[in-house]
């Protein structure tokens, strides 16, 4: 059964149980409370109590159907009130009526007091009072009825609203990764093909894996940890063919041993900041890269000292919107879930990030 038909399921048996109740209350209960039995009374009080019960029940469901959509939400506050006061006229009037209409006040004068002379257009106060406070409580639960109903749409649709901006970002977003990477990677075998054409070779050969990955789980929303580890590892080894012999890796990279999910390339921007900014062609350099899992959290790491780039590289001219992205990305996708921190070590012109993410 479709979600929305259980919900309208409820809705319509929750409203009968209420109607219920009322006609429990005004058709059972106060006959009881009188001193006579209820068999005994005439015909004519169970005629008016159908009828208020059917009237109550009209004022009801106008009110959340016609009025309120109509009137109140369309911001006609005065007139909705003066509905209001008029359907309270109208309600009196209507009973007052009908009551002449089948003799109510004489047969239950009669009823109760079958000694004494009836007076017509002598009416019960607190009868009538009783009256205006059940169409007063009928207005009063419609109009709350339809307000929360109201609130709830517009909760929904803000949820939707806000998961179809999210999504957009989202695109938008790895769209910018996307050649982002592909950029700098190709510089990189650039780099190469100067240096050595076997080693170039080898690179492309692992670029095509890599983008292959990209083209692929970078589409999903999401993907095995495993594979994410994996592209990682290749990008590592690329990156090492291009690096002079004073560069020296720490590497800690932990093979993921349950079948945790994560965003795709959602880890690349800070590796590409740590060979962006952390290798010196002159001078001995260390680079760190720890990625751990415990449970269901995982643990990465950077450091990297911190070298400028040669103004001419092709480097040197991007904007730096892979780091940016990436923490927007988290915020979308992790959020009360991780932990971003970032900073300089202005003694060791050391560059370092922490990344904790909840995987569960």
């Amino acid at each position: 059964m479709p979600p929305f038909s259980s919900k309208k399921n409820l809705s319509f048996i929750v409203h009968l149980l209420g109607w219920v109740m009322l006609c429990i209350v005004l058709i059972l209960l106060s006959p009881l409370s009188w001193r006579m039995g209820e068999n005994d009374l005439p015909d004519a009080f169970w005629y008016k109590q159908v009828f208020l019960i059917l009237f109550l029940i009209a004022v009801f469901y106008s009110n959340v159907s016609v009025f309120i959509p109509r009137v109140l939400l369309k911001g006609k506050n005065y007139q909705y009130l003066l509905l209001v006061i008029g359907g309270a006229i109208l309600f009196y009037f209507s009973i007052i009526y009908f009551e002449q209409f089948i003799k109510y006040p004489e047969k239950m004068h009669e009823f109760f007091n079958p000694n004494r002379p009836f007076v017509p257009n002598r009416r019960w106060l607190p009868g009538d009072v009783i009256q205006i406070m059940l169409y007063v409580v009928s207005i009063g639960l419609s109009t709350s009825l339809a307000l929360v109903q109201k609130w709830q749409r517009d909760e929904v649709n803000r949820q939707d609203l806000e998961k179809q901006r999210i999504n957009t970002e989202l695109s938008y977003l790895k769209a910018q990764i996307n050649p982002h990477f592909f950029f700098n990677t190709l510089n990189n075998i650039y780099s190469l093909t100067n240096l050595d054409i076997k080693k170039a070779q080898e690179a492309l050969l692992k670029l095509s894996r890599m983008m292959r990955y990209v083209l692929y789980e970078n589409q999903k929303d999401q993907t095995l940890l495993k594979k994410e580890v994996s592209f990682i590892q290749d990008y590592i080894e690329l990156m090492k063919m291009r690096l002079s012999s004073n560069v020296k890796l720490n590497l800690k990279i932990e093979e993921p041993k349950e079948d945790h999910i994560i965003a795709p390339m959602l880890l690349l921007p800070f590796l590409e900041n740590s060979f962006k900014h952390g290798i010196s062609s002159q001078k001995e350099c260390e680079i760190t890269i720890r990625l751990e899992v415990m449970g269901e959290t995982l643990f990465f790491e950077t450091k990297n000292q911190i070298f400028p780039v040669h103004a001419d590289s092709p480097e040197a001219k991007e904007n730096g919107i892979g780091l940016v992205n990436t923490q927007r990305r988290l915020s979308l996708l992790y959020p009360e879930k991780h932990r971003l921190k970032f900073g300089k070590n202005e003694a060791n012109n050391e560059y370092w990030v922490n990344l904790t993410i909840n995987l569960a």
